[in-house]
C-alpha cells in the first residue's frame, strides 16, 4: 500500500504511484520545503527575462516535462552551459544522457551574464603560484587555456550567431591597480609564454575606453566576448542533435546516492548511473559539501538605448572592459550600439526595487557623455561564488560530480568544466581532480549567517573602492 501523505499545491498532476516511499507525481513549485527561493523569487517560472539578450535570440519551442520514471546512463542538473558540453561531451562517448532543468534551457547565469570570455581565474597567475606552487600553476594555467578554445570552438561549430569577438580589457583605478595589472602581464608573457596582452598606458586607455576614471590598465587580445543566450542556445540545439534528451520545468528536490542514483523532481524521477550537479547559483540546498562552499549573488546588467554616433566616444573598439574594483563594473557595446553594463552585486535573494536608477547614475559618473540616457531593459541573475573565487570541483558521492562557483569567471570556465566532467564520468579523472585540488575555503557563517557577513564584506569593499584603497 502506497503510505504517502497527500499534499494539497498548486497543482496535483496525478495520483500518488510511488513505491518505496518515492513521491513522484506532485509539483511542489516554489514552495517545496523553501529551498528553492531563488529560482522562483525575482523570475516567472519556465520564462525568461525581459533582457536585452532574450529580445534578439530565438528559444526553441518548451520542451516537455519529466513525467514518471526515466532510466538513464547520465542524469545531468542543469541546462547550462556546464550541463550542456557535459551532456555534448557524454554522448559523443556514447552514453545516454537526460538533462533536467527546473525553468528553460539557457534561462539561468548562462543565459543572463555579461558575455566576457576571460583569461585563467579570477585570481591570476602571481596569486596562484603562492599558493600552489609553480607547477600545478602551470597546470591550472594550460586548463584555463583550453578553456578558452573549447569556447571558441563551441561557438564556432553550434552558435555562429553569438559572435565570438576578440578583446577584454581590464582598466585600472589607481596607480597601485596599475602595478599590480603590469606585474600580472609581465609574468604571462615571461613564465607562460603568453604574447596577446599586453599594458596599455593612461592615455591611450582613455582612447580606447572613454572615460577618465581609469588610470591605464591591460588589453587581452587572447580574450573577448559573446552574446551567452545564443550561445547557451546553441548548445541545447546540438546536444538535442546529438541524442541527449532536455527536460524543462523539472526542477529536482532531492537525490538520492546509490547504485544507480535517484534523481527525483515533482513529477518523476530518473534512475542514473552517473549524475553530474551543474545548478551553480540557483542549486538549492541539495548538498552541503556545496552549500558550504558556494554563495549565491545577484548581479544586474542595463542595456541603454541605441547610442547612435556617441558609442564610438566610449568603446573605440569592438572589445569588453572590467574594471580592478573591489564591486567590478563590466561593460561592452552590442552589436546594434547599445551599452551593456553591468554590476551591482546583492546578497539577497530578492532583487533591489530600484535597479535602474542606480545603474544609470554609475553609467553617468563613469561617461559623461551619455548621462542623458536610459536603460531600454535592465535585468538581474545568480551567480556561485565562492570564498577565494576560485572555482568548486566536487565529488558528492562515488557517481555524482559537481563544478560551479565560478565567480564570474563561467563563460569561459565551463567549456573546460563540461569536458573534465564528462571525462571524471566515463573514468579518466585525473584533470578534473587538479581542478578539485584547487584551495577551496568554506563560506564564512555557513548557511545560516553567510549573506549578512558577506554583505558586510560588500559593504566595505564598496567603501574601499570609493576611497581608493
Amino acid at each position: 500500500m502506497c503510505a504517502c501523505i497527500p499534499i494539497r499545491t498548486r497543482h496535483l498532476i496525478a495520483q500518488c504511484g510511488c513505491e518505496n516511499r518515492y513521491p513522484l507525481f506532485l509539483d511542489l513549485g516554489p514552495v517545496h520545503l523553501g529551498v528553492m527561493k531563488a529560482l522562483y523569487a525575482n523570475d516567472r517560472p519556465g520564462q525568461f527575462p525581459k533582457s536585452w539578450y532574450a529580445a534578439t535570440a530565438t528559444p526553441a519551442p518548451e520542451r516537455p516535462a519529466l513525467f514518471g520514471e526515466r532510466r538513464a546512463d547520465v542524469c545531468v542538473i542543469g541546462a547550462g552551459y556546464t550541463g550542456l558540453i557535459a551532456a555534448l561531451e557524454l554522448r559523443a562517448k556514447g552514453f545516454d544522457v537526460v538533462v533536467v532543468e527546473a525553468h528553460r534551457a539557457g534561462w539561468g547565469a548562462s543565459g543572463r551574464n555579461g558575455g566576457q570570455v576571460e583569461t585563467g581565474f579570477s585570481k591570476g597567475q602571481l596569486w596562484l603560484e603562492a599558493r600552489v606552487g609553480k607547477t600545478a600553476a602551470r597546470a591550472l594555467w594550460d586548463l584555463t587555456e583550453e578553456a578558452k578554445d573549447a569556447l571558441r570552438a563551441l561557438v564556432a561549430t553550434h552558435a555562429p550567431e553569438a559572435r565570438y569577438r576578440d578583446g577584454v580589457a581590464q582598466g585600472a583605478i589607481n596607480r597601485a591597480d596599475q602595478l599590480d595589472i603590469a606585474a600580472e602581464v609581465a609574468n604571462l608573457r615571461d613564465t607562460y609564454g603568453y604574447d596577446q596582452i599586453e599594458t596599455v598606458p593612461p592615455e591611450e586607455f582613455r582612447q580606447i575606453v572613454g572615460t577618465d576614471q581609469y588610470q591605464g590598465g591591460s588589453l587581452d587580445k587572447g580574450a573577448g566576448h559573446i552574446h551567452p543566450l545564443r550561445y547557451v542556445l546553441g548548445l541545447a540545439r546540438a546536444a538535442e542533435a546529438a541524442g541527449v534528451t532536455i527536460y524543462e520545468r523539472s526542477e529536482v528536490h532531492e537525490v538520492v546516492q546509490g547504485q544507480p542514483a535517484i534523481v527525483r523532481t515533482g513529477q518523476g524521477r530518473v534512475r542514473a548511473d552517473h549524475v553530474i550537479v551543474a545548478g551553480n547559483g540557483y542549486l538549492p540546498n541539495l548538498f552541503r559539501p556545496v552549500s558550504a562552499r558556494v554563495m549565491p549573488v545577484n548581479s544586474f546588467i542595463g542595456a541603454t538605448k541605441p547610442l547612435g554616433d556617441l558609442a564610438q566616444t566610449v568603446l573605440s573598439q569592438d572589445i569588453a572592459v572590467f574594471d580592478a574594483k573591489q564591486v567590478v563594473n563590466y561593460f561592452r557595446l552590442s552589436e546594434d550600439g547599445r551599452l551593456l553594463f553591468g554590476g551591482r552585486a546583492n546578497y539577497s535573494i530578492k532583487f533591489p526595487k530600484d535597479v535602474s536608477t542606480l545603474m544609470l547614475a554609475r553609467v553617468a559618473e563613469m561617461f559623461p557623455q551619455i548621462a542623458d540616457t536610459k536603460f531600454d531593459y535592465v535585468w538581474g541573475g545568480t551567480l556561485g561564488v565562492t570564498a577565494n573565487r576560485l572555482p568548486n570541483f566536487q565529488r558528492l558521492g562515488p557517481n555524482i560530480l559537481w563544478t560551479g562557483g565560478y565567480s564570474g569567471q563561467g563563460v569561459a570556465m565551463t567549456a573546460i568544466a563540461g569536458r573534465l566532467l564528462a571525462e571524471a564520468t566515463a573514468g579518466t579523472a585525473e584533470r578534473f581532480d587538479v581542478m578539485a585540488a584547487l584551495p577551496s575555503l568554506p563560506i564564512p557563517g555557513g548557511t545560516a549567517f553567510r549573506a549578512p557577513l558577506l554583505a558586510l564584506g560588500m559593504t566595505w569593499a564598496n567603501l574601499r573602492d570609493r576611497l581608493g584603497i
